[in-house]
């Protein structure tokens, strides 16, 4: 039968019981401060720093595709839930002049941000050869079509 403490003995655990610290209540979301730079290097993932940069430019067109598929879906939706528009009227629309000309400006921005890993190479490849060209027009021609 195991002997039961003393009041005595209970008393001497109690003092040599190490002392915790109260938690302190967390934050609040707006009272978390995430810095908003990140530190050191970026990682690498391949041998060749070239791969990475594709990888790189690869997940930002996933991300831009996934956003503009999730958005195109639905207005679609909504459109069609409230009889403004069907499926053939947006596969048949023919945009005006000036539809495209803001079609072509975000889609130069698009070219910009997704040849961003790459720039510093392009552009110091490009001004070494001829110092007037752009680096990205090539790009931009070929998804202009």
């Amino acid at each position: 039968m195991a002997r039961r403490k003393t009041p005595r003995r209970a008393a001497a655990a109690r003092k040599r019981a190490p002392k915790v610290a109260p938690k302190a209540a967390p934050k609040a979301a707006s009272e978390i401060r995430l810095p908003r730079i990140a530190k050191g290097k970026k990682p690498q993932y391949f041998s060749d720093p070239a791969i990475d940069k594709l990888l790189w430019m690869t997940l930002t067109l996933m991300e831009e595709l996934s956003v503009a598929r999730d958005r195109i879906d639905t207005l679609e939706r909504l459109l069609d839930d409230r009889g403004l528009l069907r499926q053939k009227d947006v596969d048949g629309f023919i945009p005006g002049p000036t539809a495209r000309a803001q079609r072509a400006a975000l889609r130069a921005g698009f070219v910009d941000r997704m040849m961003r890993a790459a720039q510093a190479e392009l552009g110091a490849a490009a001004a070494a050869s001829d110092p007037h060209s752009d680096p990205h027009e090539e790009a931009r021609r070929a998804v202009e079509g």
